[in-house]
């Protein structure tokens, strides 16, 4: 059995997006990581190829700016990557560049795949999420977050990026997948409230849209991290790659977990997924196999 890595990777460094931790977080499962690094405006290319390990493979891209909005070049992007893995691979594993998998997956990941290797109806497996808010400390557990999603697929080609790339599709239909016992740890909303602010300003020119940069215009150089409806308090260990990160952090954010903030509806929805583990009418990239 053969694990291709892969994903895509452009200004890590005026973004501050955790690359090489990401991207280290997978070597030990994968047999090839291939990193996809857009022209920069930065030292990411040096950056990425820093990192100490034979299994790493750059290829060089560039993007086209003219389809940023939406996230269509993301997807775009992680296509390129995805085809640039090697021909005999049986799956590809795909991580962001601000994702982050803890070691104490590692097997679980590796059997996962051993276990499904040979049932070709499963085409990809599916991953729990924690998306962590503001400082390291907090992580969203309400719908606003996706809790779920597609980060190991087949290695075929009918496969492709879907939107803003962040499921996969086979024909434009949803992929058969297993869930397995793994999560994504996501740290794109932990920054300082400045870079954050810098980070916001950029995509919501080319990306998020007039909402987000409406929002913004609100404020002063510093991110407001208020603005949410439910966080709660992480108990749990971070991946070892982060730790250096995270000891060299340098904001801090003041945040109150117990300040709940939603609608009648919203609040329904968020109390019954904790009493039942359910969560309805949320949107899926993939279908599950029992």
């Amino acid at each position: 059995m053969k694990i291709s890595g892969f994903t895509i990777i452009r200004n890590a460094v005026l973004n501050d997006y955790p690359a090489v931790e990401a991207i280290t977080s997978i070597l030990p499962v994968v047999d090839e990581m291939v990193v996809a690094i857009g022209k920069s405006d930065d030292a990411t290319a040096e950056l990425i190829a820093a990192i100490p390990s034979e299994k790493i493979r750059i290829v060089h891209t560039e993007w086209d700016l003219s389809k940023l909005p939406g996230g269509e070049v993301m997807a775009i992007e992680t296509d390129k990557a995805f085809r640039s893995i090697s021909s005999d691979s049986d799956w590809a594993f795909y991580i962001q560049c601000d994702e982050v998998v803890h070691e104490q997956f590692h097997n679980t990941i590796k059997t996962a795949c051993q276990t499904y290797l040979n049932d070709q109806r499963v085409m990809g497996l599916v991953f729990g999420y924690v998306h962590f808010y503001g400082t390291y400390d907090y992580y969203g557990d309400s719908r606003r977050w996706y809790n779920r999603e597609i980060r190991i697929i087949r290695n075929n080609h009918r496969i492709s990026s879907f939107r803003d790339a962040q499921g996969f599709r086979i024909g434009g239909k949803r992929l058969p997948c297993k869930l397995i016992d793994a999560q994504i740890y996501h740290y794109g909303w932990v920054k300082s409230p400045e870079l954050m602010d810098r980070k916001l300003r950029t995509l919501s020119t080319n990306w998020m849209g007039k909402a987000m940069k409406e929002r913004l215009d609100n404020l002063d150089g510093v991110f407001n991290y208020d603005e949410f409806d439910s966080l709660e308090r992480f108990s749990g260990t971070h991946p070892l790659v982060m730790h250096q990160r995270i000891a060299e952090k340098n904001w801090d954010v003041v945040i109150d977990p117990t300040a709940k903030r939603f609608t009648f509806k919203k609040r329904f929805l968020y109390w019954f997924e904790k009493w039942t583990g359910i969560r309805p009418f949320s949107f899926r990239n993939y279908t599950l196999i029992n």
